[in-house]
């Protein structure tokens, strides 16, 4: 074991702070890496505070990393030493289920092992995030950085970036689709540049008017006030794939009135409280889809990033010492982040 330095929530109702904790040496498969950047996800703020059930404490939050190889197992072929790697939400899973076997280890059978939060197959010990100067694992969970992405803009693809790029693959988005986005935030505005990337007309759906110019830029063809009961109206049966990244119960009636036949709207926030459910006469007389989607493969993700860079897609972000943390979460809990917050973790010191 080796000593690691992070950030760590102590409890749900604390500021997270400095705390110092052993990861395992590498193994013969194991890549270590020196973390340069992670991105917050809201998720990490969800999780610390006890919103999703219990939490292992001490937790170090943190699955958008991107960082430096520093050492490789014997058995290590995808990797070497000085490669920019990332890591995502996922560092194992049981390898073997048809979830699995299918590339879709966010679904594994037997649950996946997440980054942080979960209890790590080797050790046995709770898995620590990417708030921390350094992280081992397994080379099957771990990213090729393209080498045309900034690291800092390129962490927050590792959870952002594959939360929205999969369900707009699953559901074929492509030239002639037309795709709508609820909520412009960490994950809304991704959804826009990756949309708008693969050919679609974007509309972007949004209660906030001061959004409408951010939402055009990243590159919405038109925006909407879902608020503006004639505009959404005038929108009804225009959409075939909505994407909601809302962290919060709100009316999604509304929002599947916009689809077409056949279209299919997709819940990627998770709220805390239920939404209210929509009439069943909203899915019978178009044959609607509700459903959800859980961020990616490891295969998938490294398409995405290889998409990303293809096309010249990243992240905005906010780069942030470690310090600002706590100061980022509670901006974060109002919206004040255009669009990501990403840790410097060079900033990070010794407990």
């Amino acid at each position: 074991m080796h000593t690691t330095h992070g950030y760590a929530a102590f409890s749900a109702s604390t500021a997270l702070a400095p705390w110092s904790f052993s990861r395992r040496d590498t193994g013969a498969r194991d890549v270590r890496i020196d973390i340069l950047f992670c991105g917050i996800c809201h998720s990490d703020l969800h999780t610390v505070r006890g919103e999703w059930g219990g939490v292992r404490y001490p937790l170090v939050p943190g699955h958008e990393i991107v960082g430096r190889v520093t050492a490789v197992g014997v058995e290590v072929s995808r990797y070497a030493v000085g490669d920019v790697v990332g890591v995502g939400c996922i560092v194992d899973s049981c390898r073997e289920c048809p979830s699995c076997s299918r590339g879709l280890e966010q679904y594994c059978d037997a649950g996946m092992t997440g980054t942080y939060d979960s209890i790590e197959k080797v050790t046995g010990l709770p898995t620590q995030g990417g708030y921390s100067t350094n992280i081992v694992v397994d080379e099957r969970y771990v990213l090729r950085i393209p080498a045309g992405l900034d690291p800092a803009q390129a962490a927050p693809l590792l959870c952002a970036g594959i939360t929205t790029f999969s369900p707009l693959r699953h559901w074929n988005v492509g030239p002639g689709s037309r795709v709508g986005v609820v909520g412009i935030g960490g994950l809304g505005h991704m959804a826009i540049k990756l949309a708008r990337a693969m050919g679609a007309h974007v509309v972007a759906l949004t209660t906030s008017g001061g959004k409408a110019d951010d939402a055009r830029r990243l590159g919405a063809q038109e925006v909407v006030l879902s608020t503006d009961r004639v505009a959404m109206r005038e929108h009804r049966e225009s959409l075939d794939v909505i994407l909601d990244a809302v962290g919060a119960a709100h009316n999604i009636e509304a929002e599947m009135r916009l689809l077409r036949l056949d279209g299919a709207l997709v819940l990627l926030g998770v709220s805390p409280e239920a939404h209210p459910m929509p009439r069943a006469g909203t899915f019978i007389n178009k044959r609607r889809t509700l459903s959800g989607s859980l961020i990616g493969g490891i295969a998938e993700t490294q398409e995405m990033l290889d998409f990303c860079a293809l096309h010249g897609i990243a992240a905005d972000i906010e780069l942030i010492r470690a310090e600002q943390i706590n100061d980022a979460y509670e901006r974060m809990l109002v919206g004040d982040v255009r669009y990501r917050f990403v840790i410097d973790a060079s900033t990070i010191v010794p407990a």
